[in-house]
């Protein structure tokens, strides 16, 4: 691991591995706030989360939740600032390269299943809020530094209430023990400790959501108008080699991962030369759906001498990463193919 500060840990490229999900103990990071005292998970089923904008609503433990129905997902789960270190502006915030990104496996109860048991959505909402349950500062405004995030209501038909992760209750560090998880977006949206799961007419007014994780142009102040960090974007970066050290000339297989925001990989180029020329990459591993990120690997023939690898993702819906990333004030949603290069010397 990467360590960048006690809240902003990152995976480093040479451990991604071959193995479809992330271990927790490398899965990378981040938090808004400090984590709430680790005396949350010393009884996890009697965590309550409070769900507001339903026709009954209702305080649930997890316990309680445990008893609505369970479903398991496979998710990429990528800070939104992750590749930050790439963009020429050099924004301020964690300088992320890949490794603030895994694919984890989760269980919990469907939102949709709490939601048909306290009566269904009220009429008129449209969007599905988050709450994170941080302690907040004595003295502080609390919109001005909690955790709460809106998305659109029909994240709701994908969306789960997990307690769990790759197969283990979910630690302090990863959101336990109840995270809001919403496949297909940025990690920002997917609320760990979350105490308030409101559908909403209107988005959350915290600072967090009204001005914060906005892509504002450079040289602008955000602003509410801005885009939201919402949706994953379709990307891929090479795993292995990871440049790390020398590889030996002969045949070398290139390794990669490739995701977008749900719709599914369909291709994944690779090239040596830093995108002058490109091949067709094949995927291996089981395919966990079209939330989770797809591995790919070509062998390559490689004589001595110094090499740059790059790939890039194409979807089922048309899109394709382009070459550099779109830069903003705050340094989110890169997805560039060219900036992730990997430099290799082969001996």
């Amino acid at each position: 691991m990467i360590v960048h500060s006690a809240q902003t840990i990152e995976t480093r490229r040479s451990a991604f591995g071959t193995s479809v999900v992330t271990p927790a103990e490398q899965l990378y990071v981040r938090n808004n706030l400090p984590p709430p005292d680790a005396s949350i998970v010393a009884n996890r089923d009697a965590w309550s989360v409070a769900v507001e904008g339903v026709r009954n609503p209702r305080v649930l433990t997890v316990a309680d939740l445990k008893t609505m129905g369970v479903e398991t997902v496979a998710t990429v789960l990528q800070c939104s600032g992750n590749g930050r270190s790439y963009f020429p502006s050099k924004p301020s915030g964690t300088p992320w390269t890949v490794g603030a990104a895994g694919c984890v496996i989760w269980s919990g109860v469907p939102l949709r299943y709490v939601a048909e048991a306290l009566g269904g959505v009220a009429p008129g909402m449209r969007y599905l809020t988050g709450t994170g349950g941080e302690k907040i500062p004595d003295g502080i405004d609390p919109l001005s530094v909690m955790v709460e995030r809106s998305v659109a209501i029909t994240a709701m038909s994908d969306a789960l209430l997990a307690w769990e992760m790759n197969g283990a209750p979910l630690s302090l560090a990863h959101g336990g023990p109840l995270r809001l998880v919403v496949p297909g977006y940025n990690g920002v949206n997917n609320v760990k400790y979350v105490k308030r799961v409101a559908f909403t007419e209107a988005e959350s007014q915290a600072k967090i959501m009204s001005t914060g994780y906005r892509m504002t142009a450079l040289g602008q102040q955000s602003k509410v108008t801005d885009p939201s960090i919402q949706e994953l974007n379709v990307k891929s970066f090479v795993t292995a080699p990871s440049g790390d050290k020398s590889v030996r000339a002969g045949t070398v297989y290139v390794t990669g991962v490739a995701f977008s925001g749900g719709s599914p990989i369909r291709r994944v180029e690779v090239s040596s030369d830093g995108g002058k020329t490109w091949l067709e990459a094949a995927f291996f591993g089981p395919d966990l759906g079209r939330f989770a990120w797809r591995q790919f690997a070509i062998p390559l023939r490689m004589a001595a001498g110094n090499y740059v690898l790059v790939s890039r993702a194409f979807d089922a819906a048309g899109q394709t990463q382009p070459e550099r990333g779109i830069d903003n004030v705050s340094g989110y949603s890169h997805n560039g193919w060219s900036e992730p290069a990997v430099k290799v010397a082969v001996v």
